[in-house]
């Protein structure tokens, strides 16, 4: 994620910290300090933040290890301002996995506050638990224990909510896949989480409005999630070779920048395999890195004298649908087909849209509910026309 920067590497995992936690760090120390005006107020609200973010640390941890045992790799975990993301390259689709996987973070949780409450039973400080909310807001150093014991209890509740991106929609895609089909399983969870986003923001709009931006933050992620596993779905039985693109355009290293250019504006290409001398891809031309070059200072640039992304060569033989997991895992936008050593055309991410669009009845009905394309499409069956349905915005 752009704007994050690594603080640490545990358990072979690199943990990230994005600049707006930064922001964060400073509303809670001003907040804190504007209470006594003190220093140490401020030093207090900033210290708990961390220990909070360190137990959401662990919590992703939980995910990231359990997920290992799987043989799953996790590329990172970054620290935002609403939590911690741990980047998984894929979810376990065995529903089984995928309970044990996305209950290992909350149960996390739960230990350290089972932890913490043997510590409070320990030095006589369970009483204050009966009157929380009279200690929760109170400075003193003496609660700290209490508030992040009841802030790791809040979290095992808030992530076991049933709705994507919460660990709660997981739990309850995964119980729902052990007797339906994922995808199915999958519109079902999502539809629950969108229901509990839209509950969420209208109390938010009468009571706490945090709850607003939590609806939206689950809806969104709910869509997203919906959007991820039915375009797999309705790649399933594909191939490569199916969706392979061979009327493209490549450039070559030593020609100049401006062709590059010159094409995007004639054309409906953006993304360009750049060959060497010998016809081999040598890498990707992608509108950010035209862009730098344009702004660069220097002229008479040529493809060569700019930073070319690393291309990821795909099989055409290869499933479709883990061409799709791939690309996404590598964040590549436009590959290089081969079949054997021979180059024989390219795969970008546009043209697997436009594929779903065009297959059967079923994919089609996936693809409306991914792109949102239903409209377009239900004026062509109607039109009769068979031409290809228009690029999804």
């Amino acid at each position: 994620m752009r704007g994050s920067y690594k603080i640490a590497r545990i358990a072979g995992i690199d943990v990230k910290v994005h600049w707006t936690f930064l922001i964060l760090l400073a509303w809670f120390f001003f907040s804190y300090y504007r209470e006594t005006n003190l220093v140490e107020s401020g030093l207090y609200g900033v210290g708990f933040v961390l220990a909070v973010f360190a137990c959401v640390v662990a919590h992703e941890y939980g995910h990231a290890l359990m997920a290992r045992r799987y043989g799953i790799r996790t590329r990172d975990i970054t620290m935002l301002p609403i939590g911690g993301l741990a980047s998984l390259e894929r979810i376990p689709e065995d529903p089984k996995q995928e309970l044990i996987v996305a209950l290992a973070g909350p149960a996390v949780n739960l230990l350290i506050a089972g932890g913490l409450y043997v510590y409070l039973a320990l030095t006589n400080q369970l009483l204050n638990l009966v009157n929380y909310t009279d200690t929760a807001s109170r400075l003193d150093p003496v609660f700290f224990s209490e508030n992040l014991f009841a802030v790791n209890l809040l979290l095992v509740v808030f992530n076991l909510i049933p709705a994507f991106p919460m660990d709660g929609g997981r739990v309850l895609r995964a119980l729902l896949a052990m007797r339906w089909d994922r995808a199915k399983a999958t519109r079902f969870a999502a539809a629950v989480g969108r229901t509990l986003a839209v509950g969420f923001v209208f109390m938010g709009f009468f009571g706490n409005f945090w709850l607003v931006f939590i609806g939206l933050f689950i809806y969104l992620g709910a869509t997203a999630e919906s959007r991820s596993v039915l375009t797999k779905s309705a790649l399933d039985g594909y191939s490569v070779r199916d969706v392979l693109m061979t009327n493209y355009t490549p450039l070559y290293v030593h020609e100049p920048l401006q062709r590059a250019v010159d094409l995007i504006l004639q054309s409906q290409e953006k993304e360009f395999l750049v060959l060497d001398l010998d016809g081999l891809v040598v890498g990707v031309l992608t509108p950010a890195a035209l862009v730098r070059g344009q702004n660069s200072s220097q002229s008479g640039l040529r493809i060569k004298d700019v930073a070319l992304d690393t291309p990821l060569e795909l099989p055409v033989q290869m499933e479709l649908q883990e061409a799709y997991e791939v690309m996404m895992s590598k964040r590549a936008t436009v590959c290089p087909v081969y079949d054997g050593r021979e180059l024989v055309g390219m795969l970008n991410q546009e043209n697997i849209q436009e594929f779903l669009l065009l297959q059967s009845r079923d994919a089609r009905d996936d693809a409306e509910d991914i792109y949102d394309g239903r409209e377009d499409l239900v004026m062509r069956e109607e039109s009769g026309n068979d031409s290809p349905a228009v690029r999804p915005s």
